[in-house]
């Protein structure tokens, strides 16, 4: 397998997402079965919605899920991109598996055992990484749309530009072969010139299995 047959997934995620978060686990699992690197960047569910009416429970919701983004920006900015995977891993297994508070002490535990400076989390209570957060979430929404949420992939497609599109959004995150071959199928939709979307209803929640 030579350098130039890998292929780079970048991955947009709002860590306080469920349906990003089963869908990362699904990229890590392919990165174990194909010649694929993901490089993981931020965006924020609470950006793309802030000029919307939401209902009150919503808007609450989006409201708190600023401080985790917050804290992978700064993670991002003064550590380097390449420890956002790690973060996420330590963010979302608490969050949603674990089914913790997503508050300061739930992300101060997950930068722990990410390795990094429990101080990132002052980032919790502060727009000072603000800028660069948004222009991540820009590089994303620029790519793929205004009407879509998290998470966002981006692939190469045809004649090697990137292709971007919201999702898959899948549960239980497939595992082995299952996931290789939507993997697989993601590359040959991101290739096929002019094609937009698959969807159905969803009727089942996320399965953190």
């Amino acid at each position: 397998m030579t350098v130039a047959e890998r292929k780079t997934a970048d991955f947009w995620f709002d860590p306080a997402c469920p349906w990003a978060w089963m869908t990362s686990r699904w990229l890590i699992e392919v990165q174990r079965l194909r010649p694929v690197d993901v490089r993981w960047h931020v965006m924020s569910l609470s950006v793309l919605n802030e000029h919307r009416d939401l209902p009150e429970n919503y808007r609450e919701l989006l409201d708190n899920a600023w401080a985790a983004v917050r804290v992978c920006t700064a993670a991002a900015e003064r550590h380097g991109p390449e420890v956002l995977g790690r973060l996420y891993t330590e963010l979302g297994l608490r969050f949603h598996n674990q089914g913790l508070p997503q508050n300061r002490e739930t992300i101060e535990a997950a930068l722990v055992a990410a390795g990094l400076p429990v101080e990132l989390a002052d980032a919790v209570g502060t727009d000072a990484y603000d800028e660069a957060l948004r222009a991540s979430h820009q590089e994303g929404i620029t790519l793929v749309g205004e009407d879509v949420g998290t998470p966002v992939i981006a692939v190469e497609g045809a004649d090697g530009e990137r292709v971007a599109f919201f999702g898959p959004v899948v549960t239980p995150a497939p595992k082995g072969e299952a996931a290789a071959r939507l993997w697989d199928g993601t590359l040959l939709v991101a290739s096929t010139p002019g094609f937009y979307e698959i969807k159905r209803t969803r009727t089942a929640g996320p399965s953190f299995e």
